[in-house]
């Protein structure tokens, strides 16, 4: 009998540890920052964050990124060429896009349609 309990909680033991190590995630290999909250706040109230401190936040958490050494996420650079256009940076927009495009080939004709569009204003 003390044979059997033995082997319970083992068995018990084992399955409760590779539960544990099934719960616990990764961490992502992009540097997030604070853009789900620019881009929430951007869409969500337009008027409570103006683009420029959208700006300014993106920027930040881009060079936060590149000092871990981590890439931007896809989408960032994407969103930040969106805000540039906003306040009439439209090299800057341009530029950003073009990011997009080499870091996430997938975007490519996307950011090719943007990048078009920006040549005909």
């Amino acid at each position: 009998m003390r044979k059997h309990n033995r082997a319970l909680r083992c068995g018990l033991a084992v399955v409760l540890l590779v539960s544990l190590a099934a719960c616990t995630t990764r961490p992502s290999i992009y540097s997030w920052g604070g853009y789900e909250n620019v881009v929430y706040n951007t869409y969500n109230d337009p008027g409570k964050t103006p683009p420029e401190a959208a700006i300014e936040q993106m920027e930040r958490d881009y060079q936060r990124a590149r000092a871990q050494n981590k890439p931007a996420h896809p989408g960032f650079h994407a969103q930040l060429g969106y805000l540039y256009y906003q306040v009439g940076k439209v090299d800057a927009a341009r530029q950003e896009f073009a990011t997009e495009k080499a870091n996430f080939p997938e975007s490519a004709v996307f950011m090719d349609r943007l990048i078009a569009n920006l040549q005909k204003k």
